[in-house]
């Protein structure tokens, strides 16, 4: 059975950070590009950022490019995302998805973990 678990999140002031994790199981990680979607109040599933298989490549929304840091450990079979530098527009249910297709679509997807920007 596939699993994602994602924790990590959390209420913090406007320029803070947090670092956001995902511990997969029930399938080869290593085999999977692996991404962060997010879903803000009233609105859309949102794709944040993707990795490859293997951590070499990483591509990310324009709206988070240079605060947000994928990354993975396919040894622990863990999925991170360091938000750096958040904004109020950042707060949102993170999701971290096996396989994004677009028009949130996916095939599998996490519990997901709060964050919250507020003063």
């Amino acid at each position: 059975e596939v699993q994602l678990v994602e924790s990590g999140g959390g209420l913090v002031q406007p320029g803070g950070s947090l670092r956001l994790s995902c511990a997969a199981s029930g399938f080869t990680f290593s085999n999977y590009a692996m991404n962060w979607v997010r879903q803000a109040p009233g609105k859309r599933l949102e794709w944040v950022s993707t990795i490859d298989s293997g951590g070499g490549s990483t591509f990310y929304a324009d709206s988070v490019k240079g605060r947000f840091t994928i990354s993975r450990d396919n040894g622990k079979d863990n999925l991170y995302l360091q938000l750096n530098s958040l904004k109020t527009e950042d707060t949102a249910m993170y999701y971290c998805v096996r396989a994004w297709y677009g028009s949130g679509n996916y095939d599998f997807r996490g519990q997901g973990t709060q964050v919250i920007v507020s003063s």
